[in-house]
């Protein structure tokens, strides 16, 4: 046999050895398939469940077919809205005129839903968070898990506390987050994305095959149309996804004003850095490549400053005079802008630490959208910020 010939078939071999290998790795099962549930019902909610409902009924040797999604109850001309959902398998009111998975079941009752659930998946607006957790108590398994896909801080007598962390105070249970440059509309109807999935090991972890490891939550996310990364960040994808809200309000604002792409940018530039000095001054477990190299981070800014709820509200905002309230409630159908709460949440913790003047854009926001400063004020508000760094 010729050299070149030995060398072929030697590459041939190894080639399938690494094939079968890969096949193997990547196959993940359990000895009881989990059992998931979300909570939630939004634009996203509904996006991430159907995610999850198609993950669920692809891998049955891992999940339970059924997945079950947790409704706030109303009527649409006179219909639940559940019934709707469970019957014609469309989200009308908050995602329409996108297929649902018939293993998709909306449920009424926030105990139903979740009790026997090995795996919690939270989206709701996080003003709801506390109430639901409430509820909760006592009537979920004390070894599920969660991951939370909520945007924003719960600031209260414990200083500011990332939403994860909050849910496993709260329910004693583990729980991670989700956040990536995710445009729902755009994730709904399958156009291709990517998302950063975090999540910590718990030292309860019961082990391969018994428990939610890093393969599980790739297994429930990760589509062909959506791309997920699985890391232990969970503070850093948890900050980035809080307060690039707070940025996209900014650019939205100097978009409606008609400063035009070079503004934008901007602003964009400034939010982060800020983001970044906040991750590090008050969650230092973060890590500051997190906020470039992963979805959840630069992407998710990109993504979240040139469309989205929040730059909606503000832009219409700069061009009508409104209120952020009244535009929320004319522009977004029952949903929530959820930048507008959470720079209200970051004021109320920089002003108790002393920290305002280190982040000039965010408290220039807060004032803009809750004080009546004008707009047209911003620059001037955040000119400070290279002098300041210059001086560290």
């Amino acid at each position: 046999m010729a050299a070149a010939d030995r060398l072929n078939q030697t590459s041939d071999i190894l080639s399938q050895s690494m094939k079968k290998s890969d096949s193997t790795a990547s196959i993940v099962t359990a000895e009881v398939p989990y059992k998931v549930a979300v909570v939630g019902s939004g634009n996203w909610g509904t996006t991430i469940a159907k995610v999850v409902a198609e993950n669920c009924k692809e891998n049955p040797q891992l999940f339970q077919e059924r997945v079950d999604m947790w409704v706030f109850e109303e009527k649409i001309d006179g219909v639940p809205l559940t019934k709707i959902i469970n019957t014609k398998h469309q989200n009308v009111k908050y995602l329409p005129n996108i297929d649902l998975p018939e293993n998709l079941v909306a449920n009424p009752d926030l105990i139903e839903t979740t009790k026997d659930a090995d795996i919690i998946v939270f989206n709701v607006p996080h003003q709801f968070l506390g109430r639901l957790t409430h509820q909760m108590k006592g009537h979920i398994k004390p070894t599920a898990r969660a991951i939370s896909c909520l945007k924003g801080f719960e600031v209260g007598a414990k200083g500011v506390q990332l939403l994860s962390d909050y849910i496993t105070e709260e329910l004693g249970i583990e729980c991670g987050a989700l956040s990536g440059a995710n445009l729902a509309p755009e994730v709904a109807k399958e156009h291709w994305s990517e998302t950063t999935v975090a999540y910590h090991i718990p030292k309860d972890f019961r082990g391969e095959g018994k428990d939610v490891d890093h393969r599980v939550l790739k297994k429930l996310f990760h589509r062909p149309y959506f791309h997920v990364n699985v890391i232990d960040d969970v503070a850093g994808i948890s900050i980035a996804g809080a307060l690039k809200n707070i940025v996209a309000l900014a650019c939205g604002f100097v978009t409606g004003l008609g400063w035009g792409s070079n503004a934008a940018a901007a602003i964009q530039r400034v939010g982060l850095g800020e983001i970044i000095k906040f991750g590090r001054m008050f969650f230092p477990e973060s890590k500051v490549e997190t906020y470039y190299q992963e979805s959840a981070g630069v992407a998710d800014l990109i993504t979240t400053c040139s469309g989205g709820r929040n730059v909606r509200v503000a832009t219409e905002m700069a061009k009508t005079g409104k209120s952020a309230e009244q535009v929320e409630k004319e522009i977004l159908n029952g949903q929530s802008a959820q930048g507008l709460i959470t720079c209200k949440e970051v004021h109320q913790w920089l002003e108790a630490c002393g920290h305002i003047d280190d982040f000039p854009l965010f408290e220039a926001v807060y004032q803009i959208t809750y004080n009546g400063v004008p707009m047209e004020k911003l620059p001037s508000m955040i000119e400070e910020l290279g002098l300041e760094e210059d001086k560290e």
